[in-house]
């Protein structure tokens, strides 16, 4: 299989992946809400909030600069945004994401099941970053290849020039707020539950 087959298939399972990214994380939420918790360090529940409000604030002025379209399941695109979080790395939402899955393993009291979240959530997004850059650099040609030249992918870092490409005006907080809606609602929902999962065992 030469190298060019093998970057297609990896496209076409980032865009199911993309598709689907809704449902992906259920089998983690399953272990959160399933799995014993850990006796150890009493740290992991502080830890572990704090890494969610992290990874949120991320998602939060990410979603500020970049408006609804980050909920959309198509593969319907906007202008490049390329300020706010997007200055320091191209996928800010994805590593929001993991570091919320992250902080719940680690409110859970489950420190087995963060290397397990790095692994198949790295996995998948790196699928689904695949697809979307293919696409936007089929789209948006060379201002998006310019783009991807100087801001890197995962690691944040900061920008040695002024961002270039079209201006993005940014949304009002009561936008963002609405758009995060679902997000939120499910930290919320998570944390409830776990605290009733920690009641009933005792922990």
């Amino acid at each position: 299989m030469t190298s060019e087959t093998t970057s297609t298939a990896s496209t076409r399972v980032g865009g199911w992946l993309f598709r689907h990214r809704s449902w992906l994380p259920l089998p983690i939420a399953a272990l959160l809400l399933l799995a014993p918790a850990s006796t150890g360090s009493r740290w992991f529940p502080v830890v572990g909030l704090t890494l969610v409000a992290v990874g949120e604030s991320i998602r939060l002025w990410a979603v500020r600069h970049i408006g609804v379209i980050s909920r959309t399941r198509s593969d319907r695109l906007g202008p490049l945004v390329a300020n706010g979080p997007f200055r320091y790395l191209r996928n800010p939402l994805y590593l929001g994401n993991i570091l919320l899955w992250l902080g719940f393993a680690l409110s859970a009291r489950l420190p087995w099941l963060v290397p397990i979240c790095v692994v198949v959530l790295a996995s998948q997004y790196h699928a689904i970053v695949c697809w979307e850059e293919a696409l936007l650099a089929s789209r948006l040609g060379q201002p998006y290849l310019d783009y991807v030249a100087r801001v890197p992918c995962w690691l944040p870092r900061w920008p040695t020039h002024a961002a270039e490409g079209r201006a993005v005006a940014v949304h009002s907080w009561g936008h963002t707020l609405f758009s995060e809606r679902a997000t939120l609602v499910a930290i919320m929902l998570g944390y409830v539950l776990l605290t009733l999962k920690h009641a009933w065992s005792g922990h």
